[in-house]
């Protein structure tokens, strides 16, 4: 019995197939090999059209299935992750009728603030665990107020997920856990935010129905089933955002468990069984997978919007024969602290940690007689490493206090300077597994179509690939050095 996972990535679509048995990869694809273009019609928004995502999809699909590493009429089960917090809206006849307003836009920030006081702040953060902030549901808001003709003929709004579940059954449904990504759930009421609801004018009948995560989201139709070379009525049984999908992956479903990514993104993100909110809505506090009316289970997320994305940049720059790996050998000879050479990675978008605060990509200190590409290199690993510290210290601020974070062997993780780097700055020894989302998304339709009994099952087998350890090489005086950088940079940004 096999389990098909999709993960539906801002970069590219990857797709993997496992073995229910053993949960153990079959076969994995990827498309496009270049990564998929973000549009940016305005500073500060972030697009993209979510029927290139189901093309993408297909082809991603059909591709992996030519690797006659397996039968296709042996996938049981379909599980799909994805990027988080996009909006996506479809007419009467289920049509895309604009691009998605994906994750790192930053153009309802503004109309998120207004929300919030106009809900009023403790209110908002007793209720919504967030700010309305920069999310799907003021997203929405912002399409309501500036395309009002667009916005008469939604039919149903999604999360991205949403729409590829859709596109491969016809069915509309959703989540709580997707819903309070959205910031359209009422913790304190369970059920969805009349507040919200009312502040923005929204109709309830926009929102698909509510299923649990692990749950039949609908059965592959005839039709699709015909182009991808897969079998009609498949269920599929999990659709989960990126980050809860990789803490899943991770095994991180239970109090006091912490995963990392550090992928275009960074994000820390650990569970809880408390409805915790930062006052200052600097890190979102989501429903997990596993939440339930009856059972909390609460994702607390600490997202950094320019973490890969960054170091992606570095390497364009630096030139288009580099590799990483090359980029990691040349950091790795440099002496850790990069010779006082400082980056601020945040060039990606508002960023929540920092207030929603545009604190935009700097270099300080350039030394034109000793820093080297090699300087840069470091400096801006240990550039986002630091970011991660001065997230993880909001966390705890807000009482979670990591003994070990696990993350996948994948993106930032590859590099030995970076990975030495964040465990000596944040103090948490790091598990490093063989791990990806379309591995999360799998493992979780097979929860969803009670093929595994519980994610204990699923993962029996998972052993960690290395456990990194913080070394005697001290980070603090560059830490503190760049964070007086960072403080600096954000009061130019307020006057």
């Amino acid at each position: 019995m096999l389990l098909l996972g999709i993960d539906v990535g801002t970069s590219s679509i990857k797709v993997s197939v496992v073995d229910a048995a053993n949960s153990s990869i079959l076969a994995t694809s990827q498309y496009p090999d270049t990564e998929s273009e973000i549009l940016t019609p305005q500073h500060g928004w972030a697009e993209q059209d979510p029927n290139m995502w189901w093309e993408h999809v297909q082809k991603a699909i059909v591709v992996c299935n030519q690797k006659s590493k397996y039968n296709p009429a042996d996938i049981a089960a379909i599980g799909i992750a994805y990027q988080m917090h996009g909006l996506v809206v479809i007419d009467e006849q289920g049509e895309s009728l604009r691009n998605s307003i994906i994750w790192c836009d930053s153009r309802a920030v503004e109309i998120g603030d207004q929300a919030m006081n106009a809900i009023g702040r403790d209110r908002a953060l007793a209720h919504l665990l967030n700010s309305p902030g920069n999310f799907t549901a003021s997203k929405l808001a912002w399409v309501k107020a500036n395309q009002p003709e667009l916005y008469a003929k939604i039919k149903k709004v999604m999360l991205p997920g949403d729409y590829i579940a859709f596109k491969l059954t016809g069915a509309v449904t959703t989540s709580i856990s997707a819903l309070s990504e959205g910031i359209f759930w009422d913790f304190k009421e369970n059920e969805l935010s009349k507040d919200v609801m009312k502040h923005y004018g929204f109709d309830d009948a926009l929102i698909p129905q509510v299923n649990p995560v692990f749950s039949a989201h609908g059965y592959l139709s005839k039709s699709v089933a015909e182009q991808i070379g897969l079998k009609e009525g498949i269920p599929v049984s999990y659709k989960s955002g990126d980050q809860p999908n990789n803490a899943l992956s991770l095994n991180v479903t239970e109090p006091g468990e912490v995963a990392a990514t550090a992928g275009t993104s960074g994000v820390i993100y650990g569970v809880t069984d408390q409805l915790l909110c930062d006052k200052q809505s600097r890190v979102n506090t989501f429903a997990h997978v596993n939440h339930s009316i009856e059972k909390q289970r609460l994702g607390v997320l600490l997202c950094i919007n320019g973490t890969g994305s960054m170091n992606r940049w570095t390497k364009n720059m630096a030139g288009a024969d580099l590799s990483y790996p090359s980029m990691n050998e040349a950091a790795s000879a440099i002496t850790p602290g990069s010779d006082g050479l400082r980056v601020l990675p945040f060039g990606n978008g508002a960023e929540r940690m920092l207030n929603n605060k545009i604190a935009g990509a700097h270099l300080r200190n350039i030394d034109l007689n000793l820093h080297s590409s090699a300087h840069v290199f470091r400096a801006v690993q240990e550039g986002i490493a630091f970011s991660f510290r001065y997230g993880l210290d909001i966390l705890r601020e807000n009482g979670m206090q990591p003994a070990v974070i696990r993350a996948g062997q994948s993106n930032l993780f590859l590099s030995e300077v970076f990975t030495q780097s964040f465990v000596n700055i944040t103090g948490v020894p790091v598990e490093l597994y063989e791990n990806d989302g379309s591995f999360g998304a799998a493992i979780g339709a097979g929860i969803g179509a009670g093929i595994y009994q519980s994610a204990e099952e699923a993962f029996s087998y998972k052993k960690p690939l290395k456990v990194v350890e913080p070394s005697g090489s001290s980070l603090e005086a560059p830490y503190q050095d760049w964070k007086e950088i960072l403080k600096q940079q954000l009061e130019s940004v307020n006057n």
